[in-house]
Parts: structure tokens; sequence; C-alpha cells
């Protein structure tokens, strides 16, 4: 594959179908509120912090994107509610024309039937060129451990500093991160909430929710919470905080 990634301000013409590429998110992903700030903008507001790639045997056809947004930081301390927080301040500082001091990766999708072919890594990159373009010393990102959804029951802060023999990270896409130059700074413990009736959970998952409790859910990186008696269930993300210097 001959990768070629621009920003989509370089080119416009992925805008129309820039969500239409297959992907592996659980659908539940999709429903945190907090997302329109940015993802119903993002090609109007946003176009030079979203990234796409396609390949150049395939123009036109993209395999992969990334989005990063630019956002205020209170003297330089990351926030608990990663990426939901990254969303509000980010709009809060476009939107009262203050001056964002930090920018954060908010994803990197690739075409479901190309992953594991390495692209991450590229995209990973890019978005570390990108962020240094724009005049930023460092790139953050609330990392979502790709593994971490096989222990949902292991808190993240455990998960999040396990590491192999050879010092490198025990989750894959955490590895990704260190090996491009990043260092793990901190869990964000409540990095996106989800909550829906439990007929909107049926819908996303296909499970049951027929019982009160702590649930495992597929794709879930902790147990959702389900309460019967007032129809509703809860799911708490934590992400993992994650830093890339950019310069020095």
């Amino acid at each position: 594959m001959t990768l070629r990634i621009t920003t989509l301000a370089e080119r416009p013409e992925f805008a129309a179908s820039l969500w239409d590429m297959p992907s592996a998110w659980p659908e539940f992903m999709l429903n945190d509120p907090v997302a329109d700030l940015f993802y119903t903008v993002a090609t109007t507001e946003y176009p030079e912090f979203v990234l796409v790639a396609d390949d150049e045997a395939e123009p036109g056809r993209l395999v992969a994107r990334g989005c990063m947004m630019p956002f205020t930081t209170k003297d330089g301390t990351l926030p608990d509610d990663g990426w939901d927080a990254v969303l509000r301040r980010g709009w809060l500082a476009r939107t009262r024309k203050r001056q964002p001091d930090a920018v954060s990766a908010l994803e990197i999708t690739v075409r479901k039937d190309l992953l594991g072919s390495g692209l991450s890594a590229h995209m990973v990159a890019a978005l570390r060129d990108n962020a240094a373009k724009h005049g930023f010393g460092e790139l953050v990102a609330p990392v979502r451990p790709n593994q971490k959804h096989l222990e949902p029951d292991t808190p993240m802060a455990e998960y999040a500093f396990r590491t192999r023999d050879d010092g490198l990270p025990y989750d894959a896409w955490l590895r990704v991160h260190v090996r491009a130059g990043a260092t793990v700074r901190k869990v964000a413990p409540r990095s996106m909430t989800v909550s829906g009736t439990l007929a909107e959970w049926r819908g996303w998952t296909g499970l049951p929710f027929d019982r009160s409790g702590p649930l495992h859910v597929p794709g879930a990186l902790s147990p959702v919470h389900v309460d019967v008696a007032h129809d509703v269930a809860v799911y708490v993300e934590p992400n993992v905080w994650v830093g890339h210097p950019l310069t020095g």
C-alpha cells in the first residue's frame, strides 16, 4: 500500500464520506452526547485537524482517519474527564475565542478490513506532525486501550501501567503510542459517559438488560451499571492519558 495522509482541509472531497468508512466501533460508543460538539462540525470547523488517508492504488477510497482538537487545560493539568473534557473545553474555547494551550488526539479509525495492518502507527505519526505544524509542543491523547475490554473488572489504574518483560506497555494500542515517543501520564477515570434507557441499550447491544447491577457488555472497558427499576443504564469509560512531546 502506498499510503497518502493529508488534512481534510487539503482534500475536502472526503468530507461527504468521512463517517461512512466501515469501522469496528461498538454502537454504544457512538452515543456519547458530548461527541456532537466536534463530530457534527468537524468537516466545516476543524478540517485542518482531521486527517484522511487513502491508498494511491485506490485513490478516493478512505482507509483511515484521525481527528484531533485544540482545547484549554487548567495550568497544564490533564482532566479526569478526558475525552469529554477535550470536546467540551475545545468547543468553549472556540466559541468564546480563547486561545487553546493544548491539542488532543480524539480518535484514529482504520477501515475494518485493514485492522492489524500497521496503519494506526502511521496515523499516530501523522497526528504528531500535524500538531507540531500548528505550533504545539505536545500532542496528548485520552487513549482507549484496545485489549482492556477483555478485562472489564480490572481497574484501569492497574491495567494502564502494566508492562511486558521488555518494559513496554502490556496493551497493544498503548505500545503503539509509546513506541512513537509517548509516555503514559495518568488515568482519565471518567473519560466518556454513555447513558440510555434499557430499550436503547438493547438496541445498541442486542443484550436483554433485564437485571439490575453491573453488566459486562462486549467492547466495554468496564461494566455497564443497570437499574431496571428506573429504566436506565450508564456506562462510564476510563481512558489513559498519554503525552507525545514534539520538541526538545
